[in-house]
Parts: C-alpha cells; structure tokens; sequence
C-alpha cells in the first residue's frame, strides 16, 4: 500500500469512527425528563416516542455506515477497481464513453445496494413511527423519476468533465469550473417549474385569511410574492416543511400540506418570515457562491492529482484515466469534505439564526415562531437534547432549544 491507499484507509475508516463516536454520545444525551420549555408540547408517551425513534434513527445510520464501509473496503481489497476499469475498457469505446460506464456500474451498484436500507427506512422505521404515507408505488416512481434525472443531467455533466480534461490540458479544470457554474445557476431557475413538479404537486394557496396575511407580509418587507403553493407533502410523509426555491420570477415558497393544517396563521407567517429571512439576509447567495468557490477548488485540485501514478496504483488501476481519477480522488478527498462540511454547517446554522431574528423582527411576534417550533419538533419527534459534538460535526440547523432560547433573548431586547 502506498500513500495514498493509507490516507483513503485512515480517511474512511476514521469517519466512521467518528460517527460511531459522535451517535453514542448523542444517545447517551438524551435526558430522562422533558426540557421546560417543551412541557404542555411534549406529553410522556410523545417524548419517550421521540428518544425511541432517535435510538432506532442511530442504530439504522450506523448499520448502513459499517455496511457501506465493508463494502467498499471489500470491493477495493479484491481488486475491483482494476476489474471495472478494465472491463469497461474492454468495449472499445473512447475515453468519454467509457469513463461514462465505469462512472455508471458504479452508481448504480450503489444504488442497488442502498435500496433495501431506503425500503427498510421508509417502510418500517417511519411506517412504525406513524410518519410513512409513501406506497410502493410512490416509492418507485420516484427512485425511477430520481434515476431518470440523474442519468440525463448528471450525464451529461460528466461527459463534459470527461471531455474538457481530456482536451483542455492545464486550463481543463476552468472549462469544468464554468461548466458546473452554469449548470447550478440554471439548476436554480429550472428546477421550481420543471424538475421539483415531478415529484411534488404545487397548489396554488387558495384566496382567503392565510393567503391575504402572507401577502400582506410579503409588502410589508418588500418582498415581491407572485407565487405561493400548497405542496402535497402528505403522499409521502406525515413530516410538516416550508421552503423557498428559486431566483428572480422563478421563486417559489412552498408549504407542504401537513404544515398548514397544523398551524395557526400567525404560526404560518412566521415560519413564511423566516424563509423570506434567507432570502433577504443574502444566504441564497452566500450558500451558492460558497458552493462555486468549492466546486473551483475541487477542479484545481483534481487536476494536480490526475497524473500522480500512485493514486491510481492505491486503487489497482494499471492505467491512469480521468474517469478513474474522478473517483479515486473523491475517495482521497474524504477528510478536506469533512472539513468543509464542519464549516458550511456551521455558516448554515449562523444563517438560522438570522433568518429567525429577521422573522421575529419583521412579525413583530417571535412567539409564534417560538411555538411553530416546538409544534413542528414535537409532530417530527425532534430529539430536544442532542448532544454538543453531535450537533458541531452533523447538523446544518441549530437544535430546536437553542433557537428558543435566542429568540427569547429578543422578545426581552
């Protein structure tokens, strides 16, 4: 094993451990009692229900984590990697076709063997905690829809890189850098009218006392609200959400079903005042320009380590291609993403906060945000008391308490 093998090694196996490390912690948080603020919200059953449902939720992810780890350390010690390589060289196709079939065995061997944890998920452990609305027949529309997608977009994207690294030279990593530019700026105008309705039925929201509050709020705060939809998030989940997509005339702020039949209208609006937080507090933005500048980073990168002979030689592949390279080099990039994610978690859970101190502040009642919290952790069986590691290294929002706590803080101001 050469270098690079052991920092791939060290790397996998070392995020698992610290996932292991963190979900043991985060189970051993929990306390016995419900927190006061949550009293009157969370009854016993509801709270011994929603430590239940984080135990099972922790035992699942690490099951599916050590599988997932066995199987690709399997996969990589009995040479597959150099078989795949070679098999697909095989079909003497050129160099995009062919990093397209290696790319594509590969996908969809993970796929195959992630469908029955995605089965197990949906159609036990949410069937089981009263959250699963999916049939079978949804689910698999949908995994084929998902497939659909991928294959076509991500496709297509992929022949590009394949074909800018190997005619662009030195410069090939700018070609991709703006290739996947485009594509995610075009993702975000396309996506809220022509990919998302795929999956998801927008309503518009009818005429009447919600409708003419959220208007009114939307001109309150400038924010211009052509579109506003009821989204039939019951077909899948008995999980309540609210998102806002898209840029310029595209944008769309969408509330599932479930949500608005648990809420109050104040409720409603602050939660709509907190989306509309985002997007005035520039996160949309921030979070794409932040993604861009990674992406760039990640290009210049690869292209430093596609002609290194021993990345290729870790994996068992005799001859260095882009289409290997791609996938070696995202194995080898396992702990600078984990870095990244730790910052980009922690710019996400900063973004929270200021998006409910915009909805608090723009409402004028951070008690109803307050309550369409806890109303929204305690029909999700939020676990209340996470535990500090757990949050710093997994979680892109704050825990639910500590939002409270800040928007009391407010109130008081």
């Amino acid at each position: 094993m050469n270098v690079y093998a052991w920092v791939v090694l060290v790397s996998v196996i070392g995020e698992f451990a610290l996932s292991v490390v963190t979900s043991t912690l985060n189970v051993r948080a929990m306390k016995t009692t419900v927190p006061g603020e949550f009293r009157g919200v969370y009854d016993d059953d509801t709270y011994a229900r929603s430590q239940a449902y984080t135990r099972e939720r922790t035992r699942f992810g690490l099951v599916r984590s050590a599988t997932s780890l066995a199987l690709l350390l399997g996969f990589w010690g009995f040479g597959g990697f150099g078989w795949l390589d070679q098999l697909c060289r095989t079909a003497g196709f050129g160099p995009v076709p062919t990093g397209l079939l290696f790319v594509a065995a590969l996908l969809a061997a993970s796929t195959l063997l992630g469908l029955p944890f995605r089965i197990y998920s949906t159609f036990v452990i949410e069937e089981r905690f009263g959250f699963n609305r999916t049939t079978p027949n949804t689910f698999t529309l949908d995994l084929l829809k998902g497939l659909v997608l991928s294959t076509i977009l991500g496709g297509a994207l992929l022949s590009l890189v394949l074909y800018f690294f190997g005619w662009a030279g030195s410069n090939a990593w700018l070609w991709c850098w703006g290739a996947v530019a485009v594509f995610m700026l075009t993702a975000q105008f396309i996506a809220p009218t022509w990919i998302m309705p795929l999956f998801l039925t927008f309503t518009p929201l009818e005429k009447g006392e919600l409708k003419n509050a959220l208007v009114s709020y939307a001109r309150s705060v400038q924010f211009p609200l052509d579109e506003l939809f009821v989204v039939d998030g019951s077909r899948r989940s008995a999980k309540a959400n609210a998102f806002f997509t898209g840029f310029g005339s595209r944008k769309r702020i969408g509330l599932f079903d479930t949500l608005v039949a648990q809420h109050t209208t104040p409720e409603l609006v602050a939660v709509v005042a907190h989306e509309v937080g985002h997007y005035k507090r520039g996160h949309i933005v921030k979070g794409l320009g932040l993604g861009l500048a990674q992406t760039g980073v990640m290009f210049w990168l690869f292209s430093l380590c596609l002609e290194q002979q021993g990345l290729y030689e870790a994996f068992g592949v005799t001859d260095p291609s882009v289409h290997a390279g791609l996938v070696f080099f995202g194995l080898l990039l396992t702990p600078i993403e984990l870095v990244l994610s730790l910052v980009t978690n922690q710019f996400s859970r900063a973004h929270e906060f200021e998006a409910d101190a915009f909805a608090a502040t723009t409402t004028g009642n951070a008690e109803s945000l307050v309550t369409a919290l806890k109303t929204l952790s305690a029909d999700s069986l939020s676990n209340l008391t996470p535990h500090p590691l757990q949050v710093f290294v997994h979680y892109s929002h704050p825990p639910v308490l500590q939002r409270i706590t800040a928007l009391r803080a407010l109130d008081r101001g």
